[in-house]
């Protein structure tokens, strides 16, 4: 039986990515994709979520839920990197749908429903998530795991020098999910990042003609481009990729548990992941770490995992 899973996003490059290779998985059923404020404002993220699903024509559609900016975001955002429009600039056709349900309404209501527990795979800022439990704490019984891609568990960041991007847009919503009586998985930026793809990538990719491979080939050259001129980076890496690896490959990862805390307010620390490391803390050792991975191992899932995308999406571009 799939794993059912609701996939919280910022599409964002490497989302786009992730959802391709989650939603031709069939060892996951992706019940819901549900947006987010992050790489761009959450009503580019809904508009790239719904030209994603539209291009892509999935086994499956997931419901789709509307995410909103928190008050308190900070005015940066990942344009430099993804393009205007989040998605390389690919110049997707809007898609017009009416009475899209709110992010945080969809997760309750899916959670609340559903007979069976269900995995929130967490790809950007927590806004989405810590407002569907603080909407109704009842349904976080009904989580079978929280996996988080964000955080920097050495505290050495990429949009400040102590933050990464996803806690520190938001860390207060952050502070809610990590401290909620869930089970909890971080896969932090110090290892995510472990995992890069240099250009080789582009001929790995399904042939332009599938609808999976049209979107990889659009958008992949520009994230190239950008991480080369913003970056000085000649490799990318597809962090939000790599957390549906974890989900269908564990064993490829090495794990430990610790406490984590979100700073909040420091002025040069907003959105900290600081972890107590302290052999005789006494805070509860809560929220699994991801602590290695098989770089090659992992690399090829992703490899794989795109190609299956495209056989499935093969002459109906």
């Amino acid at each position: 039986m799939p794993r059912k899973v609701i996939i919280d996003c910022d599409p964002g490059i490497d989302d786009a990515v992730a959802l391709i290779l989650a939603l031709f998985d069939p060892r996951l059923e992706v019940v819901a994709v549900t947006s987010c404020s992050g790489s761009v404002e959450s009503e580019r993220t809904t508009q790239n979520i719904l030209g994603l699903l539209e291009k892509l024509d999935p086994p499956r559609h997931p419901r789709l839920g509307a995410g909103a900016d928190p008050e308190d975001a900070p005015v940066s955002d990942s344009r430099f990197l993804h393009g205007e429009d989040g998605l390389g600039n690919i110049g997707l056709t809007p898609v017009n749908r009416t009475h899209i349900m709110s992010s945080d309404k969809l997760i309750a209501d899916r959670l609340r429903s559903a007979p069976e527990r269900t995995t929130l795979l967490c790809l950007g800022p927590l806004t989405g998530i810590a407002r569907a439990f603080l909407r109704d704490p009842s349904i976080i019984e009904s989580v079978d795991k929280i996996v988080i891609v964000g955080g920097a568990t050495d505290c050495v960041g990429d949009v400040t020098a102590a933050a990464e991007f996803n806690m520190h847009f938001d860390p207060s919503s952050a502070s809610t999910v990590l401290r909620s009586a869930t089970t909890k998985s971080m896969l932090p930026l110090e290892v995510t990042k472990q995992v890069t793809f240099d250009l080789n990538l582009m001929s790995l990719l399904p042939p332009k003609h599938t609808r999976a491979g049209a979107l990889l080939h659009g958008m992949l050259p520009h994230f190239f481009r950008t991480h080369r001129q913003s970056l000085a980076q000649e490799s990318i890496t597809l962090q939000a990729a790599i957390g549906v690896v974890y989900l269908l490959e564990p064993s490829l990862f090495t794990t430990d548990q610790f406490s984590v805390e979100v700073e909040e307010l420091g002025e040069l620390t907003r959105g900290a992941t600081i972890v107590d490391r302290r052999p005789f803390s006494s805070s509860r050792r809560d929220i699994e770490i991801v602590t290695g991975v098989d770089v090659e191992a992992v690399r090829h899932c992703v490899y794989n995992g795109l190609k299956f995308a495209g056989q499935s999406t093969e002459g109906v571009s």
